[in-house]
């Protein structure tokens, strides 16, 4: 059997509460899904799910939501009452 190491890192202590709930939900412990991660991670050398960043917090899209609080603030901003909201 191949010697074992430890490995510390830090966690938001929410993340790590849900992470321990799932991992206990699944019957595992953290160590058990860190390494299954691990072992994934070096046999396929990826990350084996998709990484991305929000596409809400893309530089385009904050300018755009920028020049319409900016618009709101100076009024020129319209607002209309859409049809499929209820009274």
């Amino acid at each position: 059997m191949a010697q074992t190491v430890n490995v510390n890192f830090k966690l938001d202590s929410d993340v790590k509460k849900s992470m321990e709930q799932a991992c206990s939900d699944m019957g595992l412990s953290m160590s058990a899904a860190f390494t299954i991660f691990a072992k994934k991670v070096g046999r396929e050398r990826r990350i084996p799910f998709e990484v991305s960043a929000d596409p809400f917090y893309s530089e385009s899209n904050m300018r755009y939501l920028e020049g319409i609080a900016r618009d709101i603030r100076e009024g020129k901003a319209h607002f209309e009452e859409h049809e499929l909201i209820e009274d």
